[in-house]
């Protein structure tokens, strides 16, 4: 199953693609014979054969190895061109690549229209189309007893206030904390979030009822509301905590740009839990084999990122994408079957001081920190601020980073 797109515009993307393709492959090859294998002029046939002889004659010449020099030079020249025309294949890959997104953008648009999709309010069409474009959009997962967590993030990590808003006109960086409503809309707890969001101006909030066994329906709104409101190179999913760098994170996405499909993270592969009441259980273990087996490779949940197709992927097809009771393998099976690259980037999932604090002042920032023990920060509240000062680039890093 592949990015869900009209049929026919989906078969034009595909021809367009083999079409570009053959062009470039037609025009190396046209290089290839003008350079090694050209046809000659038979106006030049005498004097070519009258040069034989010449060419002879310095076989013992120390001129030759001119002649081998330039030989090396054209074969170099050969070699450039090669590298060349894979970077145009790579950059029509891009392009196809972002054709299919918007194609698959105009379908969710569509459906939005007709079904009146909970994360689109004005026309579908219109949504899409005023996106601003961003380099990517970081939602932080939290929940309405979480209040002392996000003021320990807005302390620490996160900028706040006029910083906030340059952060996303000058680097593209949109931060949000994420969070749906509660189970009757309007009450205490939405009421507590809507001044917490006056003040700082700093929730994406989702038509989605909060719940922890609700994780997987939350991450998938997340992806779709973010995808509707910002046209962004990459959307990340991360838990309230954990410590980030956001310069380190930034450079570590800038390097995959040119990619179209990228599922990033800390990937692993667990054991299905088939005990009921353990932490984890996974009710539809019968679905992964017999007992004992494990987990198809996932980006483990306290952090990753997923590429604009992807969002837009699960976008398209979140009425018919099955959700398992862990959010995190939820994610790791939408991909399953899909040209997607997973990358296994170890800077997302440091340890807290000193494993992180090391790497600081070796000069390698980490991205981001937790302890494993606790699938977060042990006691973020308390502690988020001796991480940071220990573990962090510097609050001015991420202003003198460039993407």
């Amino acid at each position: 199953m592949g990015l869900s797109r009209p049929h026919k515009a989906g078969n034009g993307v595909s021809t367009r693609w083999v079409s570009l393709f053959c062009i470039a492959s037609f025009f190396l090859g046209v290089l290839v014979i003008n350079r090694f294998w050209a046809i000659p002029d038979p106006d030049k046939l005498d004097e070519e054969a009258s040069s034989v002889e010449k060419h002879k004659s310095r076989a013992l010449n120390p001129t030759d190895d001119c002649e081998k020099k330039d030989a090396i030079v054209r074969t170099g020249d050969i070699l450039s061109q090669v590298s060349q025309t894979h970077d145009v294949i790579m950059t029509l890959d891009k392009t196809i690549s972002s054709l299919e997104m918007q194609l698959a953008a105009a379908r969710a648009a569509k459906v939005n229209d007709d079904e009146g999709s909970p994360v689109v309010t004005n026309s579908g069409s219109e949504q899409f189309k005023d996106r601003p474009k961003v380099f990517f959009v970081m939602g932080i997962i939290t929940a309405f007893s979480s209040r002392k967590r996000r003021d320990s993030i807005r302390e620490t990590w996160m900028p706040q206030g006029e910083e906030l808003r340059k952060l996303e006109k000058e680097k593209g960086i949109i931060m949000r904390f994420v969070i749906g409503h509660s189970a009757t809309p309007g009450g205490v707890l939405d009421r507590a979030v809507d001044a917490e969001d006056e003040q700082h101006k700093d929730f994406l909030r989702l038509n989605h009822i909060e719940g922890y066994h609700e994780l997987s329906t939350k991450t998938q709104v997340y992806f779709s509301t973010a995808v509707a409101k910002w046209d962004a190179d990459f959307y990340i999913k991360v838990d309230d905590d954990v410590h980030i760098n956001l310069g380190m994170v930034g450079s570590t996405l800038a390097r995959h740009r040119s990619k179209p499909r990228v599922y990033l993270g800390c990937m692993k592969s667990g054991p299905v839990l088939s005990q009921k009441g353990v932490k984890y259980h996974e009710p539809e273990y019968w679905k992964f084999g017999e007992e004992g087996n494990k987990y198809f490779r996932h980006a483990t949940g306290q952090i990753y990122v997923i590429s604009k197709d992807l969002a837009t992927y699960i976008s398209v097809n979140r009425q018919v994408l099955h959700k398992y009771a862990n959010e995190d393998v939820s994610l790791g099976s939408w991909f399953i079957g899909l040209d997607v690259e997973h990358i296994d980037d170890r800077s997302l999932c440091c340890g807290t001081p000193p494993d992180c604090e090391w790497k600081a002042q070796a000069g390698n920032p980490c991205a981001a920190s937790f302890d494993w023990s606790c699938s977060g920060i042990c006691k973020s509240v308390e502690r988020m601020e001796e991480v940071h000062q220990r573990c962090g680039e510097g609050d001015e890093a991420i202003w003198h980073t460039s993407f």
